[in-house]
């Protein structure tokens, strides 16, 4: 997928109509990349569109309209993007009650780095985790990490071939996997070539 430009993006103005419009097809293609993996983990599979949604999103709320800012944030953004042998994806770490908040992510330090991916008849896939930037510390990981899983070609061809994907973690504190659901799998084989 190719990387988003000036001239993709719309003014301020524009995207606010186009929004009045189309948000709930936005929030549709949302949904279809986003995998739950237990209670306290969500994953938003990105690609151009949730990020040039992303990216949108971000001017009009922080309403930047010269172009150094908005320069800024398609350099942010664009790495997001799946380059057609990975997926990427936005980790979110949840739990609605500040204090546990706090205790689980202490006890999830690493976690990011024990996501995988798993191509039916193919070896597990772990995670490269925030490439930007660390963003635990000794004391916790972050709410939020950016992951990125490299397909090999076997990979690739499996997934492009309707094989089946299972997400999961191994983390010791974190013990999950599913199967990726048809419809949320239909859309991230979109991001892979053979």
């Amino acid at each position: 997928m190719a990387a988003l430009t000036h001239s993709d993006l719309m003014t301020l103005e524009a995207y606010s109509k186009y929004l009045k419009e189309n948000k709930p097809k936005l929030i549709a293609h949302r949904r279809a990349r986003t995998v739950h993996l237990g209670e306290h983990i969500t994953l938003q599979f990105e690609d151009r569109e949730t990020i040039q949604y992303q990216i949108q999103e971000m001017l009009r709320v922080e309403k930047i309209f010269e172009e150094e800012g908005i320069q800024s944030e398609l350099d942010a953004y664009n790495p997001l993007i799946p380059d057609g042998s990975n997926w990427k994806a936005t980790m979110l770490i949840e739990y609605a009650d500040i204090n546990e908040r706090r205790r689980e992510l202490a006890r999830l330090i690493d976690v990011e780095d024990r996501m995988f991916v798993e191509v039916e008849g193919q070896p597990r896939v772990y995670a490269i985790a925030d490439e930007d930037l660390d963003r635990e510390t000794d004391e916790k990981t972050s709410a939020v990490h950016f992951l990125r899983f490299e397909f090999t070609a076997p990979m690739r061809a499996a997934l492009l071939a309707g094989a089946g994907v299972k997400l999961g973690c191994d983390h010791t504190n974190y013990p999950q996997h599913i199967e990726i659901a048809p419809e949320q799998l239909a859309s991230l084989v979109k991001d892979i070539r053979a």
